[in-house]
C-alpha cells in the first residue's frame, strides 16, 4: 500500500504533463490547418478553366506519362498548382504545354456548344472545300484549289466549281505566313488563277464568298456503275458523322438492291469522325463477320488496367448487325473493297482500311494517308467529364478533345505514324482533278481498270508541297472520337 502511495503522485504528474502536451499539440495542429487553409488559394474562378484542363489531362490523356507536369503528385499543393497556372498566358497555351510530342491532334474548345453543332454536321462555311499547296521551291507563295463544293452552299450559289484554282484573297497574294488569317474571315474574295507549263498566272475573275450555317450530309455521291456487265457501287463519303448513319445505311440498301459485286469507297478528303460509325460502315461492306473484332482500344495505364479488370469487353469494337438506333444494317457481304485516299484521308478513314485488312482484300488506291490511329473523347467540366452531369459548370464553355486511346486491328496492327501506303499509287493532279464519281476521274478509273482486269496505268503527276486544307480551320480537324461516351469515375 505504501509503495502504491509513493508511485501515485509520480503517475499523476506524468499523466497530467502528457495530457497538457497532447492538448497543446492538437491545438497547434488545428492552428496550422487553419493557417494553411487561409494561405492556400482555392480553385477560384481565376483558375477554373486551368484546373479543369489539368484535371482532365492528368487523368485520362493517352500520353500523360510523357508530360512531367501531368504525373501524379507533381504539385505538392493547390497553391503550387495555382502559382504554375499564373505563369501561363492562356488556357490554350496551358493545353499545348500538356501535349506530348507524339500528339498532333488533341485540341481545346472554347465553346462546346459550337463544337456540338459541328460534330452533328452543322458548320459555318462558304461551302468551298479546298486544298492549299506551296507551288514553288524556295518561295512562300501558296495556291488554293477547289476539291468539292457543298450543294446549296454559298459557294455553290456563286458558281464555284471543283478544279478552280485561286491564289489571292482580297487582291492579296496567299503566302505561308498569311493564308490562315486571310481565309479565316466570315466573308472573303478569292482571285482565280491558272497553271500553264508549270507557271501560275492570275485571272481577272474574282468570287466573293460568305460563311453561313450549313448542314452537310456526308453521303455525297452514290452511284451504281456498269463495268463490263458487272455492277460496281461508288460512294463518295465525306465524314463519319453519326447523325447521318441512317442515310449511309440507306445507300447500302440501294447498293444491295442493285446487286453490286464490287464497291469503290471514296474517302479521299474524309478527315474522320465517329468510331461507331466507322465500325458500322465496315459491317455494311461485309456482314459475314458479325461479333468479331473490328477495333481494339488501348488507353493509358490507369484506364487500361480498370477496363481489363472491370469490363474487358468494352475494349473491343465488334462488327455489328444493327445501327445504334436499332435499324438492321444493310450488309453487302463483300470479300474485297476498293478505297480511294489522299493525304487528307485521316483517322476513321484509316481505321476502315486497317480494321478490314485482317478479314477481306482492301485494295488501297491513291496517296499515303495522314497517319492518325488515336481516338479522343470530349471532356466537359463536370465530376465525370460528361456534358449531361448535373454539376456541369456554367461559368465557362470550355471543353477539350484529348487523345485517350490508340486503335489496333484484330491482328494488333497500329502506330502507322507515317500513314498507310496505297497498293496502287495514283496522286491527284490539281491541274486536272476530274469530276468526282465520273468513270474517267483518275482514282476511280484506276479502280475500274483493276476490276476489268486491264493494265493499270499510273499517271505521272507533278506534286506540290501540301500546306493544308479548309478542314484545318475547324476544331475537329482529322478527329476520330467516341461519341455518347461516359468515363467511369475512378478512385485515386
Amino acid at each position: 500500500m505504501r509503495s502504491y502511495l509513493k508511485i501515485l503522485p509520480i503517475f499523476l504528474f506524468t499523466f497530467l504533463t502528457a495530457l497538457f502536451f497532447i492538448s497543446c499539440s492538437e491545438d497547434t495542429e488545428e492552428v496550422e490547418k487553419a493557417t494553411a487553409a487561409a494561405t492556400t488559394p482555392p480553385v477560384t474562378a481565376e483558375f477554373e478553366v486551368e484546373n479543369f484542363i489539368y484535371r482532365g489531362m492528368s487523368d485520362v490523356y493517352l500520353y500523360k506519362n510523357d508530360v512531367a507536369v501531368l504525373k501524379e503528385n507533381y504539385f505538392a499543393s493547390q497553391a503550387e498548382k495555382n502559382n504554375y497556372f499564373s505563369t501561363i498566358s492562356s488556357p490554350t497555351a496551358l493545353f499545348k504545354k500538356f501535349m506530348s510530342s507524339q500528339d498532333r491532334f488533341s485540341y481545346l474548345i472554347e465553346n462546346y456548344e459550337e463544337m456540338d453543332k459541328m460534330l452533328s454536321g452543322t458548320t459555318s462555311t462558304t461551302g468551298m472545300e479546298f486544298g492549299l499547296v506551296n507551288y514553288c521551291s524556295g518561295c512562300s507563295e501558296v495556291l488554293g484549289y477547289v476539291r468539292n463544293v457543298l450543294p446549296g452552299s454559298n459557294a455553290d450559289q456563286n458558281g464555284v466549281k471543283r478544279g478552280m484554282i485561286f491564289n489571292r484573297i482580297g487582291g492579296q497574294q496567299l503566302t505561308t505566313s498569311n493564308y490562315s488569317s486571310l481565309l479565316a474571315g466570315t466573308t472573303y474574295t478569292i482571285g482565280l488563277a491558272k497553271i500553264e507549263d508549270n507557271t501560275v498566272s492570275n485571272l481577272q475573275q474574282e468570287i466573293t464568298l460568305t460563311k453561313r450555317s450549313h448542314t452537310s450530309n456526308p453521303v455525297v455521291i452514290t452511284k451504281t456503275l456498269d463495268v463490263d456487265g458487272s455492277k460496281v457501287g461508288y460512294l463518295y463519303y465525306n465524314s463519319f458523322d453519326a447523325d447521318f448513319d441512317e442515310e449511309l445505311n440507306a445507300a447500302f440498301g440501294d447498293f444491295k438492291g442493285n446487286g453490286i459485286t464490287d464497291l469503290v469507297l471514296d474517302l479521299r478528303y474524309n478527315g474522320g469522325g465517329s468510331v461507331r460509325t466507322a465500325t458500322d460502315l465496315a459491317a455494311m461492306i461485309t456482314g459475314q463477320f458479325s461479333g468479331k473484332v473490328f477495333m481494339k482500344e488501348k488507353w493509358n495505364e490507369k484506364y487500361q488496367a480498370y477496363y481489363e479488370q472491370q469490363d474487358p469487353q468494352s475494349l473491343l469494337n465488334n462488327f455489328n448487325k444493327s445501327l445504334r438506333t436499332g435499324t438492321a444494317i444493310n450488309s453487302l457481304n463483300l470479300n474485297r473493297v476498293f478505297v480511294l485516299t489522299t493525304r487528307a484521308s485521316a483517322s476513321a478513314s484509316e481505321l476502315i482500311i486497317n480494321g478490314l485488312d485482317p478479314y477481306i482484300d482492301v485494295i488501297h488506291i491513291g496517296d499515303v494517308t495522314t497517319g492518325k490511329f488515336q481516338a479522343s473523347v470530349t471532356l466537359y467540366d463536370s465530376p465525370n467529364f460528361s456534358e449531361e452531369s448535373a454539376a456541369l459548370k456554367t461559368t465557362h464553355t470550355y471543353a477539350m478533345q484529348p487523345l485517350v486511346l490508340k486503335s489496333l486491328n484484330a491482328n494488333d496492327v497500329s502506330d502507322y505514324v507515317n500513314g498507310l501506303n496505297p497498293d496502287l499509287v495514283q496522286r491527284e493532279d490539281i491541274k486536272n482533278l476530274g469530276t468526282l464519281g465520273d468513270v474517267n476521274e483518275p482514282l476511280l478509273k484506276t479502280a475500274i481498270d483493276f476490276i476489268k482486269g486491264n493494265r493499270v496505268s499510273i499517271k505521272d503527276v507533278k506534286t506540290y508541297a501540301p500546306v493544308g486544307d479548309n478542314q484545318m480551320f475547324e476544331p475537329n480537324y482529322q478527329a476520330m472520337y467516341l461519341d455518347n461516351f461516359s468515363l467511369p469515375v475512378l478512385e485515386e
